[in-house]
């Protein structure tokens, strides 16, 4: 085998694997919150002083906060991708954000004092509205093309030898109803739980905030990729929670649909 066939098919299977190992995170994330069916939860442990067990959590979240925004940087990627294959910059940006967020679980410390708590059917509401938020994320990945965010059509491109395809400016489904419906999934995911500590609150204020950041800073970098259609696109879609906005008289028509 050919050295530089060699090298597509070890960007391919790196590509793979990071996405394999995001998902596996993913799914413990959701019972590490919900606190079913892993050893390490958002609430077991000890938790330890209060300014020590606050300063790791934040100081994780702001870790996992920094390297995401860093490395989604263009000028970032310009230069990084003089070090790495532009093939493989996607699964490595995935990788690091995978294993920041492992790390965010791993070495958090519970703030055990209860802000609510439901059990029995009351409870149910929650559940739902976490796999509702959860269904959302997943949905919203596939309507921006999911295999692209996550990596993988790039390193299968590079390994078949094709050309990444390009996409233009497009408000499939979901995104007709809000800019950032990924986030506002995730939103549900972060907040809804039948049983919420001030551990939990801590996960979910810190998060919501850095995903209000990062949004601010996509959305000034959606402005200069799709200028006016994207301006436009703001004015009548809301970022996060879908409530409807009426369209001036003569407005122009937001994106295009796709799949």
């Amino acid at each position: 085998m050919k050295e530089n066939e060699m090298s597509r098919v070890m960007i391919l299977v790196f590509g793979l694997t990071t996405y394999l190992l995001f998902n596996a995170i993913f799914v413990y994330l959701a019972a590490f919150l919900l606190e079913i069916g892993v050893p390490k939860t958002i609430n077991s442990g000890a938790s330890g002083p209060l300014l020590s067990a606050v300063s790791v959590n934040l100081g994780a979240v702001i870790l996992f906060g920094f390297l995401h925004s860093l490395m989604a940087r263009e000028g970032f990627k310009t230069r990084w991708t003089k070090i790495v294959s532009p093939a493989a910059e996607r699964s490595v940006f995935v990788l690091q954000a995978t294993c920041c967020l492992a790390l965010v679980m791993w070495v958090w410390r519970p703030l055990p004092a209860e802000i609510w708590s439901f059990s029995g059917w009351a409870a149910f509401p929650f559940y739902g509205a976490f796999l509702a938020g959860a269904a959302v994320v997943l949905w919203s990945t596939h309507l921006i093309d999911h295999f692209e965010l996550f990596g993988l059509r790039q390193v299968w491109c590079n390994f078949r030898k094709q050309e990444l395809p390009q996409h233009g400016f497009q408000t499939p489904a979901l995104y007709r109803f809000v800019r950032h419906p990924m986030q506002a999934g995730s939103l549900l995911i972060f907040w809804c739980t039948p049983h919420m500590t001030a551990g939990h609150a801590l996960f979910a204020g810190s998060m919501t905030l850095y995903m209000l950041i990062g949004l601010y800073f996509e959305e000034r970098s959606l402005l200069r990729l799709f200028g006016a259609e994207y301006a436009c696109y703001r004015r009548e879609v809301p970022m996060l929670l879908p409530i409807p906005r009426f369209k001036a008289s003569g407005g122009t028509k937001i994106g295009s649909a796709g799949s």
